[in-house]
């Protein structure tokens, strides 16, 4: 399966895939948000519970964005995560990959509700979501455990179906 963003293509990440994406995850920038990964955490990764794409540019994987669904009717939605690799940074790749990824939870698997949890000092990721339709619901403190082994704070962002940016001018 491929979606097309306007920058970006996602599909289906693959085992052969593992190998760039555990380069990705250690670079310095990205590995001080997602950790170290192993063999059996890179697997799980792209053929886990959750649905794992890699996100390409000009056939180039510059890194993954992947999406979890809770069925249980009563609070059915989907959550999403994503990294890319430094060089791609603030680049309009994250929000295109971010964006396609929800049009297509919103369209194609019928969601009406997304969320997204970066670390609070994220300031990059945080914008690119905010420019995707995403807006802030708390922190959410002590969430997380980060690599230096203390725990960090996250925030809670979500968007519901009508809320997503499909314009890719950037806000103030």
């Amino acid at each position: 399966m491929l979606l097309e963003g306007r920058l970006v293509t996602l599909r289906r990440a693959s085992v052969d895939d593992v190998d760039r994406l555990a380069s990705i995850l250690a670079e310095p920038d990205v590995a001080r948000h997602w950790g170290a990964f192993d063999d059996a955490e890179m697997l799980e990764l792209v053929d886990g519970e959750d649905e794992a794409f890699v996100v390409e540019v000009g056939g180039q994987t510059i890194g993954a964005i992947q999406f979890g669904e809770v069925s249980d009717p009563m609070y059915r939605h989907a959550t999403v995560d994503i990294f890319l690799t430094t060089a791609a940074h603030r680049q309009g790749y994250g929000s295109d990959a971010i964006r396609t990824l929800a049009r297509y939870l919103f369209v194609e698997r019928g969601h009406h509700r997304l969320s997204i949890d970066p670390a609070a000092d994220n300031l990059a990721a945080i914008a690119a979501y905010e420019r995707v339709g995403f807006r802030p619901i708390g922190v959410m403190r002590d969430y997380e455990r980060g690599p230096d082994g203390t725990w960090h704070d996250g925030l809670l962002m979500d968007m519901l179906v009508g809320e997503l940016v499909e314009s890719d001018v950037r806000r103030p």
